[in-house]
This record gives structure tokens, C-alpha cells and sequence, in this order.
């Protein structure tokens, strides 16, 4: 391996030492059109092997910018298609390192078919084995693709452009404007990057993402539990509106791992280990704390198109990789503005037929509100949540008892008004009404979350669920 190159630097940092075999050493361009031989393209410009992490298997590949600056041309792609071949074959994830300017102009068509077959590929996987990239350097054009196929990317804060279209090249835009190759921008406004740190967050990143990952969809990536079960969450009762801090609480030794945190921030979605099984967590969020508790931001707990969105893939995720899911409740309707009007309906089934159609353990806890149509997108029992919990100070119903009155009381005077309200909040908004209906399993107090998501999601290990025969929904 060229481990004084930057490529072979970067794949020595993030897996264990002295754990990577290179494959394709030896591999050069076969192209010769305008000059180009042996000698300008060593390896082809990327690195590829295999190595562990804490001692699991994984694939990994590094794009070499000192090699016509990374560029892929027809055998670069191929070491890469290669690649996964092999991870197919044994189970195991994928991390990709990109620094290119993208397809070898030297190589023309031959290297464009190329990048084909490395999106066939990674289509091939999608699913069946995690993929993760970090763009280190230029990922524009086609190769940006690469990452959005992939599970999870990281981008380095300073040094990462990724876009279809450059900056100066989208009409109206230049990038001192907005640089939207940037890492902020792909990270708070796009929704491409889940991660954004310097190189060192990154790889520490990715191994502790590697940590509770599986290395395939028939494998799980369990750990001894030394945290007590029956721990009492004390304080949770006060994180309804920062679920993310309300995750951490549940979790063993308090580690939560987000996911996408600078996009939709008003959807939260993670992992956790929960008796040691990795769980997924998708919650609403109406507030983010800060470190000594005080609200520091805040948002409608609402629905949005972003958040939607950016939930209905990380439930697929899971669903995929058979990773059971819990879902924090607190929700009253969806956004009501212009641009997030434009998509709610679609995103709102998408996200509906992601929870209905998931097989894997699903356990649902109502932390807050639950009202309306918003409140039975979010992993109701009418969409085959499992186990339903609610907090003792939860609502549950179609709105709120004020806006039902006035529907209710059209034209009626202000006493009236307010008795029924207190009326419709007593009959149809509160959870013990809503648990006499069968749609709450339980109602428990706030800190004993951990013990009855823990306890149902043991019961459920050996859930399975027969499904009708299609190829996959269209949705």
C-alpha cells in the first residue's frame, strides 16, 4: 500500500492499525489516448482493500488526487465495482473516501460507462450491506451521485465540495452568494450529509458508526449491556421537547448517535444501543436544549417536508438492515407554509409507507401530543406499531380541545365555548381515552421509559411478519 500517499494516509486513520491488505496494486489505466501510460496512473488513482474495525470486516477505497487529481477512468471504477463485488459475497460495509474531479476526460465514454457500473453496483448493495462515503476533496457532477446512494456520508468541513452544478454555474448564483458545494449547505439545506467535522471527527465518526451498524442485512451488531435495564430516566419528563437529549436518557451509558442533526431539526433521527441491540430512533422536536437545559432553539411540533422526509429514509434504513425502532411522539399537525405545503401530502405518504410496510420490532411512545392525521403518520397502532406507550401527561386525539370547541361551538358564547373544551379534552384528547380505545398499550410515568421500551423490544426479538408477495411498493 502507498501509505505515504494521502489516499493510503486516510484509510490507515480510520481502520485498526496495520489492518489493511490493498487489492489492485498493480492496476494501471489501459487507455493511452492523449498521452496518457502506465507511469501517469498508478493503482488508477484510487486505493482499494479491505481492513477491520474494532475488529470487523470492512471494504474501503481512497481516491488519490496527486493521480490526474482522482479522476475515474474505466480501471479506477472497475477497482471499485470490484470492491464490492467482494463485500457482497461476505457481508460487509463499504467506506469510500472521495477526492476527485470527477470522470477521466482522457477516457471519455469508456470512463463514463464506468461510473455506470459503480452506480450499478452500489444499487446492487443498497440494502443488503451498509455503504458509507466522506468526501474529502471534489465530489461534483456524476460523482456526487456516489454519496447520495450511499447510507451515510460525511463531508470535512473546510475542504469537501460536493454538487451536481458548481456554485457560478446555477443561473442566479455565484459562490460568493452561496456556496452551495459547501459543507453547511449540503449538510443544513440540502439534506446530502449526515456528518460535517475535520478529518479526524470523521474518522472517529465513521468507526463509532461501524460500531452499531451491522456488516449486512442478515447480521446484527450486538454488544454486552453493563447498564441496568430498569434504570430510571430521571429528568426525561423535561426532554419532551428535545427528544434527541429524551434518546440519550433511554440509552445504554447515555450514547445517541444522530443522524443528519443539521437537517429538519425538528425530526430526529439515531441510534442507540438498548440492552445492547442497536435500535433506531426517529422523534419529534419542538426545542433544542443547551448544556445547562435552557431552550436555545425552537420549532412547531409539527410535520414538515424536510423532517418527513428525512425520517421515511432512515426507516427504510432500518427496516432494511433489521434494526428494531422507537419512536418519540410529539406532534399536533404538519408546517403550514408555502414551500413545505408543496410537498407534505407526498412526503406524508412516504413516510406513512415506510412505517407500514417495515417488519422490524417498532414500539412507539407518545412523549407529548398526538393529534390528528400527523399523529397517526407517527408510527401509530393503525400503521402496526407493536407497542404503543404513553406518557401519563400525553394527549392523544384529533386536535386541540380549544380549535375543536370552536368548531363544536360554532356561534355559541364563551362559557359555552369553554366547557366544552373541557368537555372534549376529558372524552377525546386524553390518554386514558385513548388507551380504553386500544390505541395505548400502556401509560407509564416519564423515567421508567427505558425499562418498558427495553422489556417490549425483548419480547419482540423474535417478531416476524408474513407480507404480501410484490417486488417493493411504489410509493
Amino acid at each position: 500500500m502507498s501509505i505515504t500517499s494521502k489516499a493510503g494516509q486516510r484509510i490507515a486513520s480510520v481502520l485498526d492499525e496495520n489492518s489493511f491488505v490493498e487489492i489492485g496494486a498493480g492496476v494501471t489505466a489501459r487507455a493511452t489516448d492523449f498521452n496518457l501510460n502506465a507511469a501517469d496512473t498508478p493503482s488508477d488513482g484510487v486505493v482499494t482493500g479491505y481492513g477491520v474495525i474494532d475488529g470487523r470486516l470492512v471494504y474501503v477505497y481512497s481516491q488519490d488526487a496527486s493521480v490526474l487529481g482522482g479522476s475515474i477512468g474505466e480501471m479506477h471504477a472497475s477497482k471499485i465495482v470490484n470492491l464490492y463485488d467482494m463485500a457482497l459475497k461476505v457481508g460487509a460495509p463499504v467506506i469510500g473516501f472521495i477526492d476527485s474531479t470527477g470522470v477521466r476526460l482522457q477516457e471519455s465514454m469508456d470512463a463514463l460507462n464506468a461510473m455506470g457500473d459503480v452506480y450499478a453496483a452500489m444499487s446492487m448493495a443498497s440494502g443488503i450491506i451498509p455503504q458509507i462515503t466522506a468526501v474529502f476533496g471534489s465530489c461534483g457532477g456524476g460523482l456526487s451521485v456516489i454519496p447520495a446512494l450511499c447510507d451515510f456520508t460525511f463531508m470535512e468541513s473546510k475542504t469537501g465540495k460536493m454538487f451536481v452544478n458548481s456554485p457560478d454555474a446555477i443561473c442566479g448564483n455565484y459562490e460568493n452568494k452561496c456556496d452551495s458545494s459547501a459543507a453547511s449547505f449540503q449538510a443544513e439545506e440540502a439534506g446530502n450529509v449526515d456528518f460535517v467535522g475535520d478529518e479526524a471527527e470523521i474518522y472517529a465518526g465513521i468507526r463509532e458508526l461501524i460500531e452499531v451498524l451491522p456488516g449486512n442485512c442478515e447480521s446484527t451488531a450486538f454488544d454486552d449491556c453493563d447498564d441496568d435495564l430498569n434504570r430510571s430516566c430521571d429528568g426525561i419528563a423535561g426532554c419532551a421537547g428535545d427528544t434527541s437529549v429524551a434518546a440519550s436518557l433511554i440509552a445504554d451509558n447515555g450514547r445517541f448517535i444522530e443522524t443528519k442533526a443539521e437537517y429538519a431539526k425538528d425530526m430526529v433521527t439515531g441510534f442507540i444501543k438498548l440492552n445492547g441491540d442497536t435500535v433506531g430512533v426517529i422523534a419529534n422536536r419542538s426545542e433544542i436544549l443547551d448544556e445547562e437545559g435552557k431552550s436555545k432553539e425552537k420549532f412547531d411540533a409539527v410535520l414538515s417536508a424536510k423532517g418527513m422526509e428525512k425520517a421515511s429514509a432512515f426507516v427504510k434504513f432500518c427496516d432494511a438492515f433489521e434494526i428494531p425502532m422507537i419512536t418519540l411522539t410529539n406532534v399536533t399537525g404538519f408546517k403550514n407554509c408555502m414551500c413545505s405545503e408543496k410537498r407534505n401530502a407526498r412526503e406524508a405518504a412516504v413516510l406513512t409507507s415506510a412505517f407500514a410496510s417495515s417488519t422490524v420490532p417498532k414500539v412507539n411512545v407518545i412523549v407529548g401530543k398526538a393529534y390528528g392525521s400527523a399523529g397517526i403518520i407517527m408510527n401509530s397502532k393503525a400503521l402496526g406499531a407493536d407497542m404503543t406507550f404513553a406518557w401519563n401527561s400525553a394527549k392523544v386525539g384529533t386536535m386541540d380541545g380549544k380549535f375543536a370547541a370552536q368548531i363544536i361551538c360554532e356561534g355559541k358564547s364563551a362559557d359555552e365555548v369553554a366547557e366544552c373544551e373541557k368537555k372534549y379534552d376529558a372524552l377525546q384528547n386524553g390518554v386514558e381515552s385513548a388507551a380504553r380505545r386500544g390505541l395505548v398499550d400502556t401509560i407509564i410515568a416519564p423515567e421508567d421509559t427505558r425499562k418498558y421500551v427495553a422489556g417490549a423490544l425483548d419480547m419482540l426479538y423474535t417478531k416476524a411478519v408474513d407480507i404480501p408477495d410484490k417486488k417493493h411498493a411504489a410509493i
